[in-house]
């Protein structure tokens, strides 16, 4: 299973990687942070029926960090929820595909752009759950620069204290926003510790490990805390592309030309 997996996230990240450099842009190194996070939600995590889209029961994940977003659609793609050519329109005029989600993308729940936006309304949806007696639970995706944003904190708080334990936030722990790291910058660290205060269960893993990623949900249907659960998966910005690994000044770009070559033959495995 981990290894079908492997391959799906391998597949994904090249198909990625090819529509942003046939559209010529595109946040490469922020998606392939979190394509094996997003990959093992869809593919083996979460309770979703592509022939069903708008399923009562069905889970939501919330891409709070939507800016990532080019790395779901490969995986909505595959799973059914459009045609799988629709991916070649991405970043064209008329195209539902952009570079921020769009509430007309079957499979869609969240679209977005300013971040910090995309936690409070995580946060109303397993609240509402809650409150209706589903058994449904709310995945997002919170970019850890994102965590500069007072309106992140203030769902945090909110869902703290409602006991919330239908609702999981995985931390994308790159280290690195637009211009600079995270700890260059203003410091996030002890990053675990300020959720813990905020009333949360706390796990750590390494965001690009499937396995620690299934480790860390394996409960989810069946958690004893009652309380939201936030996992911080520590991740690498661009990662399985050496050149743009780390690198501050690739945020939103498309690598083209011959790194574009070389950015594809790494990510197929082929390059030395």
């Amino acid at each position: 299973m981990t290894e079908n997996l492997e391959e799906k996230v391998r597949k994904t990240k090249e198909i990625c990687l090819q529509m942003c450099i046939g559209a010529g842009a595109g946040h490469v190194t922020s998606a392939f942070s979190c394509a094996e996070i997003v990959a093992t939600l869809y593919y083996d995590i979460m309770n979703i029926d592509p022939q069903n889209p708008t399923w009562s029961q069905r889970d939501r994940f919330v891409m709070s960090k939507n800016h990532g977003s080019v790395i779901t659609y490969p995986i909505l793609a595959d799973l059914g929820f459009f045609p799988i050519d629709m991916l070649s329109t991405f970043l064209k005029n008329g195209s539902i595909l952009g570079a921020h989600t769009k509430m007309s993308i079957p499979g869609v729940e969240f679209a977005g752009g300013s971040l910090g936006i995309g936690i409070g309304v995580a946060t109303g949806m397993a609240y509402a759950a809650k409150h209706s007696g589903d058994s449904w639970n709310t995945f997002c995706l919170v970019g850890d620069g994102e965590c500069y944003e007072g309106s992140v904190w203030e769902a945090a708080l909110f869902a703290g204290h409602n006991k919330l334990d239908n609702l999981v936030v995985i931390v994308d722990r790159n280290k690195m926003c637009v211009t600079d790291f995270t700890e260059h910058m203003l410091a996030l660290d002890p990053l675990d510790q300020k959720w813990e205060s905020f009333g949360w269960e706390v796990r750590k893993i390494n965001g690009h490990s499937i396995q620690e990623i299934r480790t860390s949900l394996h409960d989810i249907r069946n958690r004893q805390e009652e309380r939201p659960l936030c996992i911080i998966a520590d991740t690498i910005k661009g990662h399985g592309i050496s050149f743009m690994e780390n690198n501050v000044f690739m945020h939103g770009v498309a690598p083209s030309g011959e790194k574009a070559e070389l950015a594809l033959k790494m990510v197929k495995g082929e390059a030395l």
